[in-house]
């Protein structure tokens, strides 16, 4: 016999005992037996009364369980579609409560699945906006308000690395042609008058911004400032020459060239 079974034997035993037990009373007491009768009616009614509260208790338990069971499977339905991921599979052998906790509990971990997947997109795209702002490229394509599945996230990480790539890339190319855009400003005694050659040489490196654009005037600016030298070396070496031609048709003695070109040379470095 089950155990359900023995419990019920018991409560029936446990009722006839009672019942002897009111009616010995009664007995005892002389209540008449039309008495007897009534007052073993309003036990009836009350035991009826307790055990139909009873039921109905644990027919509400089941009437929610098994609403929560379609809201759970309706639930599950959305987030299989917005994760993605395949229709979810219960085990409809199962008894009602063990079927209502196995679906709720399936709902919760993927509504962690969804808030987590949310919360790396969002991550994902702060990210996108500044590498976007440095490099001044379009953001990642993707819709903000969907659920992103594992590949399209797996995608925008690769998609940022290869951003991370490209600014450090391209960092090292500014701050090289910065470096050697200085060095030329200095040597020619050039001062900064563009809001662009300020920007490189006053600007923090950081605040740089590193587009396709900006690195090409760069070179620009590289490409005409070392083209100025090149073009004062040639002067130079011109007046150089003519000096020296000088010197030969007027028969000028070495000392008073070499003592010529120290002065010379005094004077640039005192210029500068």
């Amino acid at each position: 016999m089950r155990r359900a079974e023995v419990l019920a034997a018991e409560a029936v035993s446990c009722l006839n005992r009672a019942m002897a037990a009111l009616r010995d009373i009664w007995e005892e007491i002389g209540i008449p037996e039309e008495q007897r009768l009534e007052r073993t009616e309003v036990v009836k009614k009350h035991i009826k009364s307790l055990l139909d509260m009873m039921v109905a208790e644990e027919e509400s338990l089941k009437e929610r369980l098994l609403k929560s069971i379609a809201l759970c499977r309706k639930e599950l339905d959305t987030l299989c579609r917005e994760l993605q991921l395949d229709p979810f599979e219960a085990e409809e052998d199962s008894t009602i409560l063990q079927m209502e906790k196995n679906l709720r509990t399936r709902v919760e971990v993927m509504l962690k699945q969804k808030r987590d997947r949310k919360h790396e997109l969002k991550t994902l795209q702060e990210q996108d906006r500044d590498l976007c702002d440095i490099l001044c490229t379009t953001p990642f394509c993707i819709d903000s308000n969907a659920v992103p599945s594992l590949e399209d996230l797996d995608r925008y990480r690769r998609h940022l690395a290869s951003l991370a790539t490209e600014k450090e890339q391209r960092r090292e190319e500014f701050v090289s042609s910065k470096r050697q855009i200085i060095l030329l400003m200095e040597e020619l005694d050039h001062t900064p008058d563009t809001s662009f050659e300020r920007d490189v040489v006053c600007e923090d490196e950081e605040a740089f911004c590193l587009s396709k654009d900006n690195l090409a005037a760069l070179q620009d600016l590289l490409q005409q400032l070392e083209a100025q030298r090149s073009l004062n070396e040639a002067v130079c070496a011109e007046l150089r020459s003519r000096i020296i031609a000088l010197w030969e048709r007027l028969q000028v003695p070495v000392e008073e060239r070499e003592a010529s070109a120290v002065c010379s040379w005094k004077s640039t470095i005192w210029r500068s």
